[in-house]
Parts: structure tokens; C-alpha cells; sequence
């Protein structure tokens, strides 16, 4: 018995607690003599940083013993996982929460103006030449995907990647963009002669909600072609809730002895990559760029090669990826801000941001479009290309920290108390705010047809979008990658026919004919065209699938469905007239529960009527000609 109340007394000379802090914490100190050292100093530090509400309800030791470990364990995990700890978060966050109840202006002081960048035109000589230069240069690159979501905002159980990409193969998102990137790894490898063979690194953050689902999905399907040692999966933390204006941490409303979490955001991708070393590794093999992408972006991967050839080409340190923008469109504009006190930095700001600004700063009439019929201020669309050395350079110094913000829902006007909790956000984009003004930051402004057609609202939601405005639903994702596949085959001198407008759970969208490829069969418009040519023809309502590598289509006049597979060393030539019933798009409603839900959320199903399958196993070349 002594040797316990020695035990607690040297444990309450190292909490040292005095005044009116040892009146703040009594249940604390009424359980001293559970906790380990390194507990009992997290206790400390929590009622240093004005958090002494966390112990109010601690009963006497001998009840819940187990829940006040547990507790002080999940506080170690929330110190440990954020830059700085959980001093630095709380306060970062009384600092925001300060600026943001005094409706502090982000950006006063300053003034905005178009950055430099380059505006590409697909298809012509300027495109081609920067994507050959893109695909020589992804042997260089790495690829981070952020998918740290669930498809819940979609009416979608499962995690984001899994979802189909397209009805018509049903390839889903991660497949998809793992098969691009070894498609890249392959022809940047034929293109740099005594290259040799180089794997280009995948790695995915995830979050609790989709780690486990997300390696799964991985092992499961072989990990779709590449090497298990070429994809690394790192783990996001969540971040802990604020109940007020003080900072003081949010107790789980289910759960006494939790405190409440939330995401981060996916700026967390930063810290996680500096931590796991895996920076100094591709710098040490050799490695130059960085690509980060989103989870449900089908079109992306057509703005690869281009973009990237920008980087090199223009030796960016930071590369935007851009799509011309409306102005006032519900989009972030890519903008150079230059500061009074001579600070410049070339970032993301938010369309609600950016008309104040620019009206605060000069410009009366906010953000309006020039002569182009689009805002000068390019669209912001998340993807962004890193040059590795600056990059480590810069996340040595910061650790991968990333300025932060807080979006309060305040009761009333005075500012004074939250309808919920709160916590502190980051966003992958805002890397560049802590660049120095010697960074070489641009952007690469691509056609939206050909580079963004993201997938993240349910049909209800995405039905009430006003007429003439993205609908961003998984319908509208689906539909804008025919649209692109025809438009390319178009420049390539196809003959595609024009589309028809059909309405899907309540979204009226474009309807081409539904073609598809395999990224081995082509990655840049170079490739669409040395495979296509003669006289081709495709009505609305055919479908064509594409899966293989040498497979070449010349003078082919199709009128229904044909789906051509090859093996590696095989040549296919396709052409002739192709006409068969093909395969409709029937309406399904998105409240059929009968139906599975990625048929639900795209308002349609594909019922296979009839069409021409061939597939070609042997080595050597051979013709399909009906």
C-alpha cells in the first residue's frame, strides 16, 4: 500500500499540477495511479492547453479503468499523427477560430492576376509534341492517388475506386489508372533507348473508412497487373473536433472516454509522404516528378502525358492542371496573389473567394469573362505535378504541414457558438502558399471534354443542379468518356456520329457512341492516330471496345457492337461493314432497390442485344473482316 501511494505521489510531481490548475483536474488526479509516465505527461499537456473538460466525468479508480487507458491512448495517436502534436493543432486552431469569428479576409492585403501557364489545343502540333514529351518523361515519375472517401455522397456503399469507371467493360476507377500507369511505364521505357526497365511507384492514401477495403480490392485482383511492391499504401489519421471558439476538444457524443474525429482533408497527403521516407527513395533512384490525382476523375489520364511534357519542357516546380472556367462557376480559380509587403505565391482560391477579391483590389466588375467567353483565371481541378527535389526541399522545412483552415457553422450572428464541432482542414492544392517567390509555378489548361469529368453527387442531388451546369454524377462521368473517345476518334478522321440527348435519373445528358480502349492500345492522340485510318464509320448507337495493343482499324463501317480483344503479340486488323442489333442503354430508376447500387446511381443498365466478339490468342497478324 505504501509503495502505491509513492507511486502516485511521484506521478502527481510529474503532472505538477499547482493553483488553479490542481482544482481544474480532480478526478484526474483521483487516477493517477493507472496511467503509465508517458500518459500521465498527455494528461499534463492537455490541462496546460485549457482542456480539463476531458476528465470532468472520470469516476473513482476501479470503475471504467479500462475506458480512461483507451482514452489516453487514442490521444496519443491524435498527438503523434499531426505535425507539431496536439499543441501545435490546438493552437493553430484558436488562432483560425479567432480570425475566422473577426471575419478575417484570408488574402488582405493581396491583389490577384493571372499567373503564366500554358493553354493547350488537343490535337494540334504544340499537343503532340508535349505529350511524346510527357511519355519519355513518366519513367521519372511517381503517381499518389488520394482516396481517402467512401461513396456514400454518391449513393455508393463501397469505397470510390472500386466503382465502375464505365458501364460498357466495367472496368472500375483503380483498375483503370493502374492500367494507364503501366501503360505509361511501358512506352516511356521503348522511348529512352538503353533506358532499361524502370517500375513507376503507385501509392494510394487512404483513411480507416477505405484502408482495409482498398487493400482488398488490391490483393483480390492480383492488383490488377502491377507488383505488390510497386504499390505502397499510406494511411491518413483523422483529425480531432473543436466544441468552441476556445478550442476546446469535442467529446464523442456515443462514447464518454473518445474524443470526436473528423478527415483532415486530403492536404494530408503531404506530411504522410514526407514521413514515410518515400521521398529520398525516388530521389535516390533517380526519380523527378511527382503526380498527385483524385479518386473518380475517369478522364485524367488523357491529360497525363501533355501535362507532364509541360513540366519538363517548362521545368515547373509546381504544375496545376487546369480546365477553362466560367467566371463565377462553382470552381477554383488558379490566380497569382502579390502581397503589399512584396510576397507572391501562385495558388488555388475559391470561386467565393475570388470575386470579393478581385472586386477589394481594383476590378469592379469581380471576376468576368474576357474575349474567350471564359474567365482569365483558369479552373482548378485538383491535380497537381511536383518536381521531386524542390518539393523535398520545401517538406523539409514544413514536414509536410499544409496551411490550414477552419469553416465553423456558427448559431447565430454573434459568432459565439458552433451548430456542430468543428476542425481544422487542409487541401492537397494549397501547397504552393508557403513557396518561395523563386518557385516556378504554373499551370497546363486542358479542354473539360477531354480532362475532367469527376464523379462525387448522387442522382437527387446532381437532378437538381440548374440546366447548363456539370452534373459531376456518375451518369454524366460515364457519358463524358464516350464523348471524349468519339472526339478523339473524330480529330483522327473518324466519321462519328453526332449524339442524342437522353435524360437519366433526371439528368439530361449527351448519349455518343459508346467507345472504349485499353491504355496499352493508345495512351496519347499520336497513338489513335498511327491505329486508325481509311475511311471509318460509327453510328450513335454502336459500341466499340478496344483491347489490345496492335489492333488497327481501317476502313471499318460500324453500325452496332464489336469488341475486339488481342493477346500481347498479336496484330489485329479490323475493318469492313459490322451490323447487328447492339446494345441499348435501358432506364433504371435510382430508388429500384432491386437494382445494385453503381447500376442505380447511373440511371441506366446495358442490355447486350447482339454483337461481334473477337478475340485473338496466337501470336501473328490476322484480319477481321465481316
Amino acid at each position: 500500500m505504501a509503495s502505491e501511494v509513492e507511486s502516485t505521489a511521484q506521478n502527481l510531481s510529474k503532472l505538477d499540477i499547482g493553483g488553479d490548475s490542481a482544482s481544474s483536474a480532480p478526478n484526474l488526479q483521483k487516477n493517477l495511479s493507472l496511467l503509465s509516465p508517458d500518459q500521465i505527461e498527455l494528461a499534463k499537456m492537455l490541462l496546460e492547453m485549457g482542456q480539463s473538460h476531458l476528465f470532468e466525468h472520470w469516476p473513482e479508480p476501479g470503475v471504467d479503468d479500462d475506458e480512461k487507458k483507451t482514452f489516453l491512448n487514442q490521444v496519443a495517436l491524435l498527438d503523434a499523427s499531426y505535425p507539431g502534436g496536439l499543441i501545435s493543432y490546438i493552437k493553430t486552431a484558436r488562432e483560425l477560430l479567432a480570425d475566422s469569428k473577426a471575419g478575417k479576409n484570408p488574402f488582405d492585403g493581396f491583389t490577384p492576376s493571372v499567373p503564366s501557364g500554358e493553354s493547350l489545343t488537343f490535337g494540334d502540333d504544340n499537343f503532340i509534341r508535349f505529350e511524346k514529351a510527357g511519355v519519355r518523361e513518366a519513367r521519372n515519375a511517381a503517381f499518389v492517388l488520394v482516396a481517402g472517401g467512401l461513396g456514400e455522397r454518391l449513393g455508393y456503399n463501397g469505397i470510390k475506386v472500386a466503382l465502375p469507371r464505365e458501364s460498357t467493360t466495367g472496368t472500375c476507377f483503380l483498375k483503370h489508372y493502374i492500367e494507364y500507369i503501366l501503360a505509361l511505364q511501358d512506352a516511356s521505357c521503348k522511348l529512352v533507348e538503353g533506358g532499361g526497365q524502370r517500375q513507376i511507384p503507385l501509392v494510394i492514401m487512404t483513411s480507416d473508412d477505405t484502408h482495409s477495403r482498398t487493400l482488398e480490392l488490391l490483393e483480390s485482383n492480383a492488383y490488377f497487373g502491377m507488383l505488390p511492391s510497386q504499390v505502397k499504401l499510406l494511411k491518413q489519421e483523422k483529425v480531432a473536433c473543436l466544441d468552441d471558439n476556445d478550442a476546446r476538444l469535442a467529446m464523442d457524443s456515443h462514447n464518454n472516454y473518445r474524443i470526436q474525429t473528423k478527415p483532415h482533408g486530403h492536404g494530408d497527403v503531404h506530411s504522410l509522404l514526407y514521413s514515410s521516407g518515400l521521398l529520398n527513395i525516388w530521389r535516390d533512384t533517380g526519380l523527378r516528378w511527382v503526380l498527385f490525382f483524385q479518386d473518380t476523375n475517369g478522364l485524367l489520364f488523357k491529360a497525363i502525358p501533355a501535362s507532364l511534357g509541360v513540366s519538363a519542357t517548362k521545368q515547373y516546380h509546381v504544375n496545376s492542371l487546369a480546365v477553362p472556367r466560367k467566371a463565377k462557376e462553382a470552381i477554383g480559380g488558379i490566380a497569382k496573389l502579390n502581397h503589399a509587403d512584396g510576397r507572391t505565391m501562385v495558388i488555388n482560391v475559391e470561386y467565393n473567394q475570388l470575386d470579393p477579391l478581385l472586386r477589394a483590389t481594383g476590378f469592379p466588375d469581380g471576376d468576368v469573362n474576357c474575349k474567350t467567353g471564359y474567365s482569365p483565371f483558369p479552373g482548378n481541378i485538383n491535380q497537381l505535378i511536383l518536381e521531386l527535389g524542390p518539393y523535398i526541399e520545401e517538406l523539409t522545412k514544413t514536414r509536410g504541414a499544409i496551411k490550414e483552415f477552419v469553416n465553423p457553422k456558427y448559431k447565430d450572428s454573434t459568432k459565439s457558438s458552433f451548430k456542430s464541432s468543428t476542425r481544422l482542414e487542409c487541401m492537397m492544392q494549397d501547397y504552393p502558399k508557403t513557396l518561395p517567390p523563386t518557385a516556378r509555378v504554373g499551370f497546363t489548361v486542358m479542354d473539360i471534354w477531354l480532362a475532367y469529368a469527376p464523379v462525387k453527387n448522387n442522382p437527387e442531388d446532381a437532378s437538381k443542379v440548374p440546366k447548363g451546369n456539370p452534373y459531376h454524377s456518375a451518369t454524366s462521368g460515364e457519358m463524358a468518356i464516350y464523348r471524349a473517345n468519339s472526339l478523339i476518334l473524330r480529330k483522327a478522321g473518324f466519321k462519328v456520329d453526332d449524339p442524342v440527348l437522353q435524360v437519366y435519373n433526371g439528368q439530361e445528358v449527351e448519349v455518343w457512341p459508346r467507345v472504349t480502349w485499353n491504355p496499352k492500345w493508345a495512351l496519347t492522340f499520336a497513338d489513335v492516330r498511327s491505329k486508325v485510318g481509311g475511311s471509318c464509320s460509327i453510328s450513335q448507337k454502336s459500341t466499340l471496345v478496344i483491347n489490345g495493343r496492335n489492333i488497327f482499324v481501317e476502313n471499318l463501317s460500324l453500325d452496332g457492337a464489336l469488341v475486339i480483344h488481342s493477346v500481347e503479340d498479336a496484330e489485329v486488323k479490323v475493318g469492313g461493314s459490322v451490323q447487328n442489333k447492339g446494345w441499348d442503354l435501358e432506364n433504371v430508376d435510382y430508388k429500384d432497390t432491386s437494382e445494385p447500387e453503381e447500376v442505380r446511381i447511373r440511371g441506366f443498365r446495358i442490355n447486350r442485344v447482339e454483337q461481334l466478339e473477337k478475340t485473338c490468342n496466337e501470336p501473328g497478324t490476322s484480319c477481321l473482316k465481316p
